[in-house]
Parts: C-alpha cells; structure tokens; sequence
C-alpha cells in the first residue's frame, strides 16, 4: 500500500474522501520504528478497510528546550512514508513549520497545568506546553474521529486524553502498549544514538521496571525499592564516569500523575523511569495493579 503525501491542511481537507467512514491519526516526529508502525497497524484495525489513516510527520521545535536536540532529531520521511504505507496508512501529513505555525512562534498555546510540571516536566520545563499546543492544532487539522499514542510515553498520553476532555476535542484516545526490542529495552527514535557500552547500562531501565512489577503484591515501598536497586547497580560513580545518570523513578497515580507516598495504597499505579546513558536521554513505564486484584 502506498501513502499519498501531503504538506498543507488544504490538501489534506481534498483527502478526506467519505466523510462518514473513520478517521484515525497517528502522530510522530518521524525516525518510524515498529513502535510507531504497531500504532498505524492499530489505527487500520479500528477504522477497517472504509477508514482513512493519517500520519503526521511534524519534528515540533516548540517540545525542544535550549540545549536539547531538534537540530540533532533525525529526518527520514522518505523512509518514513515507506513505513507507514506498508502498515496500512493512507495518507501521510508532513507540513513544513510555516503551515503548522502561520504566524510564527505560537503567542497562545495550550497549558500542561500541574501534571506537566512534574517528572519529565520537571525536567523538560515548557516541554509538555509544546507538545498539547501541536497536538491540540494537529487535531483540528486533520479532524480524527480517534487518535492512538503508544503508552510508552505514558505522561503524554495521559496528558492528551485530559486536554481532549478538558477542552471538548470530539476524539477519542486509544493506547497502545509500549513496543520493545528482545533486549528488552523500549522502542525510541533516540536508540540509534546509543552506542555500546551505553546500550548495555540502558538495558537496566526495564530490568527495573520488570523488577518492580514482581514486588507489585508487597506495595507501594517494595516495588520502589527493587526497581532502585537495579539502576544502582548501573549508576556513575566518580571511580567509573560510565553507566547510567538516573533522573527519576516514580510510582504514580496514572490518571493524575501525582505520587504514590501512602505505603497502604491499592489500585492502578505506574512506574516510571528516565536516565541518560552517555548522552541519550530514555525513559520507559509500567502499568500496575497494587494490592487486592
């Protein structure tokens, strides 16, 4: 199957075709890995052979703080539309920064609140601002009926589904479960930076979520603890400057995003993780269920 591309919303109203059939969308960065082509698979499924599927491949500058990699993050749309099409995409959106930001740099964007500032907004400030700004506009633009994002990026996604609740966007939000490698480690468009020993000590990221998981029946306290006690056995120490620089490992409400301090609680949890490995920052998750099933 081959996806028609096409660069301005214009020419992406004339693509509609049946207005009455399904749209879904698919929204990336480019760089398509399996992680990404599991969710167009995903969006075929839901809207069938009468839907239409949309990718957007749009590298947003407003998600990219000083000092992070938008020059760096890689462009490949020709591989791209490749991907996308093999999975079932009909149409391929990948506007220029001029028809995504008519006007400029956005003076009006659309807030994260209080679950923004936290984990990865706290350490990516204004990140998530910039992200529920593009998504926000890539939604009106190509008018889905649903959307899917992959549950890796788990405080995306739970900040998506509450801006599209929030603010009355008539889509709905389906995830879909994080895509590994046999190592193990999450799919990512940064892996390719990861070179080795740096791969290796990134392994440890899901070596703690899965420890963790399995201490998911003691609580809240054990499942912290045993996913710590994986990474630090792959922290930097001033004798060994290689291995990982752990940012965060959080257990989480995963609707609010706010921790999980009450070493009795029971229900749906998340835990998270990010850290560098050389210079490639990662992150991954687990869904949990604590206490009672």
């Amino acid at each position: 199957m081959t996806a028609h591309v096409v660069t301005t919303a214009t020419e992406l109203r004339g693509r509609r075709g049946d207005t009455t059939a399904e749209r879904a969308v698919v929204m990336t960065m480019g760089a398509l890995h399996e992680g990404h082509a599991a969710l167009v698979r995903a969006a075929r499924e839901r809207v069938g052979p009468g839907g239409q599927v949309v990718v957007t491949v749009f590298v947003n500058p407003l998600q990219f703080g000083a000092g992070e990699d938008l020059d760096r993050y890689p462009r490949t749309l020709e591989a791209d539309v490749l991907v996308a099409g093999k999975e079932g995409a009909d149409v391929v959106f990948a506007p220029p920064v001029e028809e995504v930001y008519p006007g400029g740099e956005p003076q009006v964007r659309v807030s994260a609140g209080p679950m923004g500032d936290v984990l990865e907004g706290a350490s990516r400030p204004g990140h998530f601002d910039g992200m529920l700004t593009v998504v926000a506009k890539l939604l009106h633009l190509t008018a889905p009926d649903v959307a899917f994002f992959g549950q890796k990026d788990a405080q995306q996604l739970a900040l998506v589904r509450r801006m599209v609740e929030d603010l009355n966007f008539p889509t709905a939000i389906v995830a879909v479960p994080t895509v590994r490698e046999d190592d193990g480690l999450a799919l990512s468009s940064r892996n390719r930076y990861l070179g080795e020993p740096d791969r290796t000590h990134a392994l440890a990221l899901s070596r703690a979520l899965r420890a963790g998981e399995q201490a998911a029946g003691a609580g809240p306290v054990a499942v912290l603890r045993a996913a710590r006690d994986v990474l630090a056995c792959q922290g930097r120490t001033a004798e060994g400057p290689d291995g990982l620089d752990v940012d965060y490992v959080a257990l989480v409400d995963p609707a609010s995003f706010r921790e999980i301090t009450d070493a009795a609680w029971q229900g749906d949890a998340l835990l998270a993780v990010a850290a560098r490995a050389g210079r490639t920052r990662l992150i991954d998750n687990v869904p949990l269920h604590l206490g009672a099933s």
